[in-house]
C-alpha cells in the first residue's frame, strides 16, 4: 500500500506529517513516489486562513482524480476547529482532527475494509496531555523539526487556533532530549525546536524554554538549533542573555508582528505595544553585537484597519528590517470575536495593502542581503542542484548556492557570501 502526504502550515504540522509517515512505514506502507498514484492520501491541514482550507479540498479533489479507488483523509487543524464543516466535505473518505493521531491508521483500515466514511473527530478535554509522536528521521529533510510543545492559551482576537490545538502542553525535557539523540545518531546536525507557542514550553511542568535549550545543546552531535516562532513579550532580559550564550543557537529569530500599528494590534487584543515590540529586538541585536536576523509574520487589511493605520504598520515594519516577512490578508474565521467586527475590508483592499507591505519588505530584504556579500558564515548544505552545487542558508538564515565538489546533504560548511540575485546568494566554500 502507498501512502501520500500533503501539508499545509507551520513547522509543527511539518513535525506532525513526519511523525505520521514513520507510523504508517512501521504498518507497512510505503511513501508514494512525487506523481506517483497511491492508495491513501493524507492531507494535514492548516485552518488559519480559508485559504488553507480551499487548498485542502483542492488537493483532496485531486486526489480522487488521479486514483478514484483511493482513500482521501482530512487531517489536522481544519476538522479540530470546524468538525461540522468538515464532516461534510464528500472529498474526504476519513475525517480526523488533532487529538489520537496514532489512531488515524484504524480509521483508514476501517474505511479500507469497509468501503464507508470514518469521521473520527475527537474533542480537546481539559488537562490533556501532550500527545507523544517520537521521530527518528525526516524524509527528504537535512535538517529535524521537534515539536515540543502544543496549544495556546491566548485568545487574540483573529485566531482561530487555540479551538485547532486546545490549551497550552509541553513535552518532556528528557523525551526530547531522547529524540534528539536518536536524530543525531541519524546524522542530523541541525534542529528546529518547534511549538504552536513555542515561549511557552515548560510553563506546565516547571521548567522553560531556555532550560530546554541549553540541555539540547550539550546533545552531541547537534551543531546548530532554531526556533521556531516566538511571541516577544515572553522573551524577558534573562531569557535573552542565556539564549546569547548557547553558541549552537542560530542567532535568526522568527518573532511574531502581525500589525507595527498599536491601535491595530490592540484591537487584534496582542498583548504588546508596537514600541514593546522594537525594545525586545532592540535588546536581541544587542546580545549579538548586532549579528542576529529577524523575520516576523504581518496580517495586513485587519476589520477596522484605517490607511493611516496601514501606513503606520508599514512604516515600522521597514524600520525593524526583517530578513524575510510573511504577509498574509486578514482572513475571517468563523467563531473568533474579530469575525463580527465592524468595519470588514473588502477582498481588494486587502490584495492592495499585502502587495505595498511585501514589496516593501522584499526592498528591505534585497538591502540586508546584498550587504553580507563578503562576509563569512556556515551553510547547512540542503538540496544538490548537481554534483558539485548545493542550495542551504546559513545561521542568519539567508539563502544560498555553494559549490562544494566531494561533499554531500546535512554537511555544514563555512563559506564566503557573494553577489545576492534576488532569490539566493551565492557563495563559495572555504
Amino acid at each position: 500500500m502507498r501512502v501520500s502526504f500533503y501539508t499545509l502550515g507551520c513547522k509543527v504540522n511539518q513535525n506532525e506529517t513526519g511523525a505520521l509517515e514513520q507510523l504508517f512505514l512501521r504498518r507497512g506502507y510505503t511513501l508514494a513516489a512525487e506523481g506517483e498514484a497511491a492508495d491513501v492520501y493524507v492531507v494535514n491541514s492548516c485552518t488559519v486562513t480559508a485559504g488553507g482550507d480551499k487548498k485542502s479540498r483542492q488537493w483532496l479533489r485531486r486526489a480522487k482524480r488521479r486514483n478514484p479507488d483511493a482513500v482521501t483523509v482530512l487531517a489536522g487543524c481544519y476538522p479540530q476547529a470546524f468538525p461540522e464543516e468538515a464532516a461534510g466535505l464528500e472529498e474526504a473518505d476519513v475525517v480526523v482532527g488533532n487529538v489520537g493521531r496514532a489512531a488515524m491508521l484504524e480509521d483508514i483500515q476501517k474505511a479500507l475494509d469497509s468501503g464507508e466514511r470514518v469521521v473520527d473527530v475527537r474533542a480537546h478535554e481539559k488537562g490533556e496531555r501532550f500527545e507523544e509522536l517520537p521521530m527518528e528521521s525526516f524524509e527528504g529533510h537535512t535538517r529535524a523539526f521537534i515539536k515540543v510543545q502544543d496549544g495556546c492559551n491566548r485568545r487574540c482576537a483573529y485566531c482561530v487556533i487555540p479551538r485547532a490545538r486546545g490549551a497550552s502542553r509541553s513535552r518532556s525535557e528528557a523525551s526530547v532530549l531522547a529524540e534528539l539523540a536518536a536524530l543525531a545518531s541519524a546524522g542530523y546536525k541541525e534542529v528546529v525546536l518547534s511549538g504552536i507557542n513555542l515561549p511557552s514550553y515548560g510553563k506546565d511542568t516547571g521548567t522553560d524554554l531556555v532550560s530546554l535549550i541549553e540541555a539540547a545543546a550539550k546533545v552531541e552531535g547537534i551543531q546548530r538549533i532554531r526556533l521556531g516562532s516566538l511571541e516577544p513579550d515572553l522573551l524577558d532580559d534573562e531569557s535573552i542573555a542565556r539564549m546569547a550564550a548557547v553558541p549552537q543557537l542560530c542567532p535568526q529569530f522568527h518573532l511574531s508582528l502581525q500589525s507595527g500599528c498599536t491601535a491595530t494590534l490592540r484591537r487584534m487584543r496582542r498583548v504588546y505595544t508596537a514600541d514593546e515590540y522594537a525594545r525586545v529586538v532592540e535588546k536581541l541585536r544587542a546580545a549579538y553585537g548586532g549579528a542576529a536576523s529577524f523575520t516576523t509574520d504581518v496580517i495586513v487589511g485587519f476589520a477596522g484597519e484605517t490607511e493611516e493605520e496601514f501606513c503606520e504598520s508599514l512604516a515600522f515594519v521597514q524600520a525593524q528590517r526583517f530578513l524575510k516577512v510573511h504577509v498574509f490578508p486578514y482572513s475571517r474565521r468563523a467563531g473568533t470575536p474579530a469575525a463580527d467586527f465592524p468595519d470588514q475590508l473588502t477582498e481588494a483592499e486587502k490584495a492592495d495593502r499585502v502587495h505595498r507591505m511585501q514589496t516593501a519588505a522584499d526592498a528591505v530584504r534585497n538591502d540586508l542581503a546584498r550587504a553580507m556579500a563578503g562576509s563569512e558564515d556556515t551553510v547547512l548544505l540542503e538540496k544538490p542542484l548537481s554534483a558539485s552545487l548545493f542550495t542551504g542558508y546559513t545561521r542568519l538564515y539567508l539563502p544560498v548556492a555553494v559549490k562544494a565538489p566531494g561533499a554531500a546533504a546535512g554537511q555544514i560548511l563555512p563559506v564566503r557570501l557573494l553577489d545576492w540575485d534576488g532569490e539566493r546568494a551565492r557563495a563559495e566554500a572555504l
